[in-house]
């Protein structure tokens, strides 16, 4: 008998039919992949299983019973527990608070902090985590809250764990930290769900996999029974292929960003580098390096940053977001949900939003019919999933929201773009349709700095690679000379005579 069976799933959101019949198994004790595209279904699907949806249509059984789990508490006496890919804390409580909150313990009716604290450290140190448990949540990295989001799902007792792109925001080390996980996790009989869209960790860690397209199941396979190219031409219907960009064989225009010794105390220190029209830059770090400081200093984000920072050759304020903006410098920031949208509006309003006042009347009123056509415009450009433009963006998927804050520097025209994280938590298909649009803008002689953790993308797509370690450029290659183990290399502060 299967241990987990989703039969005939259904699912509609206001104008997305989310999963459409869907059906397969799960055995117990391993780890079982959920892959497809963005908006293919594979979220949803792990929150109806975790209670934070209901099903429209179908049942859920484990061990042969019918199981409902109405909410997440619920879920959780189910024994079924869900690590979210977007993070979700009370940032102003601590650690301990976070960890504790669905179920403080209580000495004589009044909360025991003491206990609390102790129960905490107990869930870290299930994940060999050492992180002290009254700091605020506020004050962690994304990596860190990662890690204690999966410390409070495995401190539940679960027998069955969501894990919805549990990666996405993990360094190497921190990664490989998880893997290690999973496999104790597997030794012990809990079962893993796994929401991912890289594909080398799908076929370094489970045993199964299920591809859903469109909202449909469309194949679950024994994973030594398939391969890479098999599973992408199933999540997408159609081959997708990463070529050569096209700028890098343009002639490059003039100078259009230069940086020099730039500086903010404690993050970095003597920057200096420029960029030319058509020219894709790219910026390689360790977690931590300063990377994504330093492109947040250069679009204004930093008032304690010193040095200067010249847009076309003019000199442009330091630390002020508007004169950033004005001068054409945008930014893609990597926590799209915090910095890049605001979620309480629609996909509309999120794509007008850096270019409203060349959209204004009398300087007050927007000319909805351009406001309507330019962002129509951009969202279909970037193949944006959504029922129409007036969709919430918070109901998107994580990769359809990201084509909606790009398509809002698209709707800027800027000349300058920092892009931080382009197609983190982006499945294959979107990823290519982003690289391809980052290419056409090149082309079309915008100048860009783009921050990636993945080598293989900065390698892609760039003409020059920048090495940022410990908040000091360290290394500059050439694309000619590109080398992923180069570039790790020196990341790491491998004495250069050994490479």
């Amino acid at each position: 008998m299967p241990y987990l069976t989703f039969s005939r799933i259904s699912k509609r959101f206001p104008g997305v039919l989310a999963l459409d019949d869907v059906s397969f198994t799960v055995e117990r004790g391993e780890c079982h992949a959920l892959m497809g595209e963005n908006g293919a279904g594979k979220s949803t699907l792990g929150k109806i299983l975790a209670g934070v949806h209901q099903a429209d249509g179908g049942e859920l059984r484990l061990d042969g019973e019918i199981i409902q789990p109405t909410d997440p508490l619920r879920a959780r006496e189910l024994g079924i527990a869900m690590v979210h890919q977007e993070l979700a804390f009370c940032p102003n409580l601590t650690i301990a608070e976070n960890l504790c909150l669905g179920e403080l313990p209580r000495r004589f009716g009044v909360l025991s902090r003491a206990r609390m604290r102790e129960q905490a450290r107990a869930m870290l140190k299930e994940i060999e985590s050492e992180l002290d448990v009254t700091l605020p949540i506020s004050r962690l990295s994304t990596a860190q809250e990662q890690v204690v989001q999966i410390a409070g799902a495995v401190g539940t007792g679960a027998r069955i764990i969501v894990m919805d792109e549990p990666t996405s925001s993990l360094s190497v080390a921190e990664t490989e930290h998880l893997f290690h996980l999973l496999a104790h996790l597997k030794q012990r009989g809990i079962t893993v769900i796994y929401v991912s869209h890289r594909m080398e960790e799908i076929f370094k860690l489970c045993d199964a996999v299920t591809v859903l397209r469109d909202g449909k199941h469309v194949a679950t396979e024994r994973i030594q029974k398939t391969n890479h190219d098999r599973v992408v031409h199933q999540m997408v219907g159609r081959e997708v292929e990463f070529k050569t960009p096209d700028h890098v064989t343009l002639e490059l225009g003039d100078e259009v960003l230069r940086v020099q010794n730039f500086s903010s105390p404690g993050k970095f220190r003597d920057i200096n580098f420029t960029i030319r029209s058509g020219e894709v830059v790219g910026l390689a770090g360790l977690v931590g390096a300063g990377r994504t400081e330093i492109a947040q200093a250069i679009f204004g984000l930093d008032p304690r940053a010193q040095g200067e920072v010249s847009v076309s050759g003019q000199p442009v304020k330091l630390g002020s977001v508007p004169h950033m903006m004005a001068a054409g410098v945008g930014m893609l920031p990597e926590d799209r949900k915090r910095q890049g949208l605001v979620l309480s509006m629609n996909c509309r309003e999120n794509a007008s939003l850096a270019a409203l006042e060349r959209m204004a009347w009398l300087g007050n009123f927007i000319k909805r019919g351009d406001e309507r056509a330019v962002t129509q415009t951009f969202l279909t450009r970037l193949q944006t999933r959504m029922a129409n433009s007036e969709s919430p963006v918070a109901n998107l998927s994580g990769g359809n929201q990201q084509k909606v804050a790009l398509a809002k520097w698209l709707a800027r025209d800027c000349s300058v773009l920092v892009v931080d994280e382009p197609t983190r938590g982006v499945d294959v298909g979107a990823k290519a349709e982003i690289h391809k649009i980052l290419d056409e803008l090149a082309c079309a002689k915008m100048g860009m700095l783009v921050i990636s953790s993945e080598l293989p993308e900065l390698i892609n797509l760039c003409r020059r690679i920048l090495v940022v370690r410990e908040g000091r450029i360290v290394g500059e290659l050439e694309r000619n000379n590109f080398s992923q183990t180069v570039l790790l290399r020196l990341m790491a502060g491998v004495d250069a005579e050994s490479l």
